[in-house]
């Protein structure tokens, strides 16, 4: 069923679409998508070997646009990742890290690699074995080549707010960017907000039980709000157990509009202008 029509405008800030889940029927999911609407999305970066296919999609398919990032859950995979007696990720690691995105942004600048727009996914998440300390180094090295590059960030944070804003204090991200799939307090959103951060609404404020970010979402001006998927995770209500997709985002969107009071043409409207914004991408 048709939710939408194209006459609105929507951008899936997070939608991992690269994934293997889609690619059977990934032409005709984005069809629909297109048809419903949602005409960009941005896949966030997970590891340096993903970048590339990543960077392939986005020359096969108008509207899409990519980051480069570690994702907390992926580091230690990475054959070359090695740790000093600290626990820590060791000197050589460090300036691996350092030179993949180094690269990477480089290729942007010189126009190369134009659909790349932001550092991320990177961030940190009590729920994986992955060290907490050894999940905030990584997490500067990213802020540090952010900001070196003039770039905006998409930020994972799983239980760990406080623990990302101690770090924001430490090394503040100069170009912003987004706290993917927010879950916090009002106040908390304020916060994020006040270091140049929007948030990221996805699939969870369509469940009624969801009574915090729902909250949150109602009172957080949509100026400083952009729409994700994280497709194939976090579906909407409803859809439990199945794989998420992007042409559900439109049902986020309502669930906003609705939460806000305004109409689904607002939300669209000021969403998609935020994205376009943060992430530079053209009109």
């Amino acid at each position: 069923m048709q939710l939408f029509n194209n006459r609105y405008h929507f951008v899936d800030s997070h939608c991992h679409f690269d994934f293997p889940v889609f690619a059977a029927d990934r032409a005709a999911v984005w069809a629909h998508c297109q048809r419903q609407g949602v005409n960009h999305l941005i896949i966030p970066g997970v590891s340096p070997e993903q970048w590339q296919t990543a960077a392939q999609l986005c020359q096969q398919y108008p509207g899409f646009y990519y980051a480069a990032g570690i994702h907390p859950h992926w580091i230690e995979q990475q054959h070359w990742c090695a740790t000093n007696s600290a626990g820590l990720l060791d000197e050589t690691t460090q300036q691996q890290i350092k030179q993949l995105l180094g690269d990477e942004l480089t290729r942007v600048q010189r126009g190369a690699g134009k659909y790349c727009v932001a550092v991320g996914e990177c961030g940190l998440d009590k729920l994986i074995q992955v060290p907490l300390a050894l999940q905030q180094q990584l997490l500067g090295l990213h802020t540090e080549l952010a900001n070196q590059f003039h770039t905006p960030l998409i930020i994972h944070s799983v239980k760990t707010h406080n623990e990302i804003l101690a770090c924001f204090k430490q090394q503040p991200p100069r170009y912003g960017g987004v706290i993917h799939a927010f879950s916090g307090s009002l106040e908390m959103a304020q916060q994020f907000i006040a270091h140049g951060f929007l948030l990221g609404v996805g699939g969870t404020i369509t469940y009624e039980r969801a009574q915090k970010t729902r909250a949150t979402f109602s009172k957080v001006p949509l100026q400083y709000l952009l729409l994700e998927t994280d497709a194939p995770d976090m579906p909407v209500c409803g859809k439990q157990g199945e794989r998420n997709s992007p042409e559900y985002l439109p049902v986020i969107a309502q669930t906003l509009a609705q939460l806000q009071g305004v109409s689904v043409e607002q939300v669209a409207e000021v969403t998609t202008r935020n994205a376009h914004r943060l992430f530079g991408l053209p009109e």
